[in-house]
């Protein structure tokens, strides 16, 4: 699978490409594998086997990995294993409060990294941010790799100028920012400005996807929490990620849940809020500082939690109380076996609430069926970023990647590149 025939993706029916991609997710799991192995697992023969290897191995997207040495009788079989930097993605996460850019290999290890904890500025002001750290990235790269590169993921919450009394973001010249974002592609403006084709996807689908595509668990059903300055999600059934008409399935964040009774909550008057008012990293810093604490950023929150400030553990009961019954529900709907949840700050926090989390969804399950399992993330703070990675990546090398076909897409025409 070349890397300018891989650029084909999704419109492709082609059973050998299929395959190709079917191998190369068996070996992304396993590691590293035999042949045999690979043809048992990805459930091809071994001539069909033999030859997709050796034309990987010639595009340089897999590699020998040494010899078996297991005591087996017999020549020691040889081992194949991803090479790490056949193929690049480079990856963009908005946040109303960060700018995180990545550059991934085909393993799926961040090469390097910049972010900017700031308040989201006005979307031109991004561009420029972004390129500046995007070319910075690239550096990492010799010239010869940059041809692996495959594009940019962008990872943003659609309607970033929605929801901003929840999120304490109501000063007028933030409103008038973020307003300006919902009349911007900002997919079709980087790829005019970096010449590289785009994918753009809700940052809680991108995280899923991380780790559907990179994830630890190997898992082809779950549903996917990631707690940041709001709450959001994914939902990934048989292997392919669920994107919903408007692209925010798995938007967790907007189920609508009883208000919160803290002190510091601000009064709706209305008999329902939504979760991410009350589940949400936003929600534990204005309770901290409701009570004294300073918070200036995810440092800060990590100090209080590690110091067990009172205010966090007020947070957390009231978090678990809108959690746990909102969680219930989507899993009901879905009936997954799987509920990953990842966040951006820890010193503890995120085990306390998969443990209270997996005790309160033991506790309500049915009648004569079992509650999922609650599992960490393998990405923490940088799952946003990962996942926005990951789009090109797994556009053009997973087998399941049909549900693309309904993502944002940006090729650059040669005019509107800006040099």
């Amino acid at each position: 699978m070349s890397l300018s025939k891989a650029g084909r993706g999704v419109n492709s029916a082609s059973l050998r490409l299929y395959n190709e991609r079917a191998l190369l997710l068996a070996l992304r799991r396993a590691g590293e594998a035999s042949k045999a192995d690979l043809a048992r697992m990805a459930e091809l023969t071994n001539t069909a086997v033999g030859s997709i290897v050796q034309t990987l191995t010639e595009e340089g997207l897999v590699c020998e990995a040494g010899r078996r040495q297991d005591g087996q009788r017999g020549q020691p079989a040889s081992l194949i294993r991803l090479q790490p930097r056949g193929a690049f993605g480079l990856g963009v996460r908005l946040d109303r409060a960060s700018i995180e850019c990545v550059l991934v290999d085909f393993s799926g290890r961040i090469l390097a990294s910049r972010a900017r904890q700031q308040v989201l500025p006005h979307p031109q002001q991004a561009l420029a941010m972004v390129r500046e750290d995007l070319d910075a990235l690239c550096e990492a790269l010799a010239p010869a790799e940059r041809k692996r590169l495959l594009g940019i993921g962008l990872a943003q919450p659609y309607n970033l100028g929605a929801w901003l009394r929840e999120l304490d973001l109501q000063d007028a010249a933030l409103r008038d920012s973020f307003h300006a974002w919902d009349d911007t592609d900002f997919g079709a403006a980087l790829a005019a400005a970096t010449g590289l084709p785009v994918f753009s996807e809700n940052d809680g689908t991108a995280a899923a996807i991380a780790e559907l595509f990179y994830g630890r668990h190997h898992a082809q059903d779950f549903l996917y929490v990631f707690l940041g300055p709001a709450i959001g999600g994914g939902v990934v059934l048989d292997g392919d990620c669920v994107r919903g008409v408007s692209g925010n399935a798995g938007d967790i964040g907007m189920m609508p849940v009883a208000p919160s009774t803290l002190d510091s909550a601000p009064r709706t008057g209305r008999a329902r809020d939504i979760l991410l008012a009350r589940a949400s990293l936003n929600a534990l810093a204005r309770h901290l500082r409701h009570h004294g604490a300073q918070v200036d950023g995810h440092a800060d929150l990590e100090a209080h939690i590690a110091q067990g400030h009172a205010a966090v553990a007020q947070w957390l009961d009231d978090c678990i109380d809108a959690l746990a019954p909102a969680m219930q529900a989507a899993l009901a709907v879905l009936d997954v076996p799987l509920l990953v949840f990842d966040a951006d700050v820890d010193a503890g926090l995120v085990g306390t609430l998969i443990a209270r989390l997996q005790a309160a969804l033991d506790e309500g399950a049915p009648e004569a069926r079992r509650a999922p399992r609650v599992v960490r993330g393998g990405f923490g703070a940088n799952a946003g970023a990962v996942g926005a990675a990951a789009l090109p990546l797994f556009m053009n090398f997973s087998p399941r990647a049909e549900w693309l076909k309904g993502a944002s897409a940006r090729i650059p025409e040669a005019s509107d590149v800006v040099a």
